[in-house]
């Protein structure tokens, strides 16, 4: 009851059968808005223009001289009262202070409009685009399968991310025998040293064939060590060739899917900016194609950028490959034929050329003592 409620401008000041304002609330406000205005300030330098609700505009308090007084406008700080403020409010100005709690003084009429956005309808928007993008990309894919539909092709591009692909699978093939071999070796190895202890040992029992059983231990552990020498080399060349096709190539062929992805789209929004296009162009068509040629420029764009980075890419994974493989092929063939021929000290080199250092065995297991 103490407390006035804000109501509707047309609801609160009444208009007499002329369309006047009646007298008595007229006198009411003008000494409510007096009691709100520093001293030194009239009504006559102060212009209040207000809209209704029906009006699309905010309201505007503008200070400065009204129409026929010679008065020059000051520079004071309106403090209006709570009536005054609940009669502003009921005639649709909007007062809205900033968030640091200050209000800011600005020259001529000032707008203020606090637009909340809101993360539910946002999220909402990215499902809607995100549907109509596989929707298009789609049916992009759908209609280059039946045949219907046409794909941006580059010819040298295509070329070279076939080879690329055909030579992973040989470089797989190759990296799964070289693993096989490996095992195999190390298999051997095992045995020629299980081998060589039970010569040695048959030399210290058997004293008629004392002379014979140690040439055989000693041949079966040079073999071993030669064997294990020849593993190390073997094993690097398996990693070294793993990284570079799982990983390497692999990042590139990682690229390459984007590309391709990049070219559908580019073709999905391509076909519909031709189908546009073909259409009738009026009021309604126009802004479509217009939003639709937007599109088709972002996903070129898009797609030119992709495009390049392959190309980049496909050039160093060449240079790289070749330089990778060299020395990989070289150690491989040295170390075969080095341990073959049975020369300790040509395979030794080899190893120490390519910086390969031999694991001793159990030099990774820990002693009794960090078990405990």
């Amino acid at each position: 009851m103490a407390q006035e409620s804000p109501k509707n401008s047309a609801a609160e000041i009444p208009v007499t059968s002329n369309g006047q304002l009646e007298d008595s609330h007229e006198h009411s406000f003008n000494r409510d808005l007096k009691r709100s205005l520093p001293v030194g300030l009239g009504l006559s330098e102060t212009k209040i223009t207000s809209h209704g609700f029906d009006s699309t505009k905010e309201g505007v308090v503008e200070a400065g001289p009204f129409p026929g007084s010679s008065a020059s406008p000051k520079s004071s700080v309106i403090s209006p009262s709570s009536a005054a403020a609940s009669r502003l409010a009921g005639q649709g100005c909007d007062l809205i202070i900033p968030t640091g709690g200050r209000a800011q003084q600005k020259s001529g009429p000032v707008v203020l409009a606090d637009e909340v956005k809101n993360p539910a309808m946002e999220k909402l928007e990215l499902v809607r685009k995100w549907s109509l993008n596989t929707y298009k990309c789609t049916r992009q894919i759908i209609s280059e399968k039946l045949g219907r539909g046409s794909r941006t092709v580059d010819l040298e591009l295509e070329a070279q991310i076939d080879i690329l692909r055909d030579n992973k699978k040989k470089y797989e093939n190759i990296l799964k025998l070289a693993q096989t071999l490996s095992t195999q070796l190390f298999q051997m190895v095992h045995t020629q040293r299980q081998l060589g202890d039970a010569f040695a040992d048959l030399s210290l029992k058997s004293l008629e064939l004392h002379e014979e059983f140690g040439y055989n231990a000693d041949t079966q552990k040079l073999l071993a060590k030669n064997g294990e020498t020849l593993l190390g080399a073997i094993n690097f060349f398996i990693a070294s060739v793993n990284t570079l096709v799982n990983k390497t190539i692999e990042d590139t062929l990682l690229t390459v899917k984007q590309y391709e992805s990049a070219r559908i789209e580019y073709d999905a929004y391509r076909t519909d900016l031709e189908e546009l296009n073909l259409g009738p162009r009026d009021a309604n068509t126009l802004p479509k194609i217009e939003q639709s040629q937007q599109l088709f420029q972002m996903h070129k764009e898009k797609y030119d950028k992709m495009r390049n980075d392959v190309s980049i890419k496909l050039k160093f994974l060449e240079e790289n490959k070749v330089k990778v493989l060299h020395n990989q092929l070289v150690l491989f063939h040295n170390a075969i034929a080095a341990y073959f021929a049975g020369n300790q000290k040509q395979l030794e080199q080899t190893l120490k050329q390519f910086h390969i250092k031999l694991k001793t065995p159990g030099a990774d297991a820990p002693s009794w003592l960090e078990e405990q």
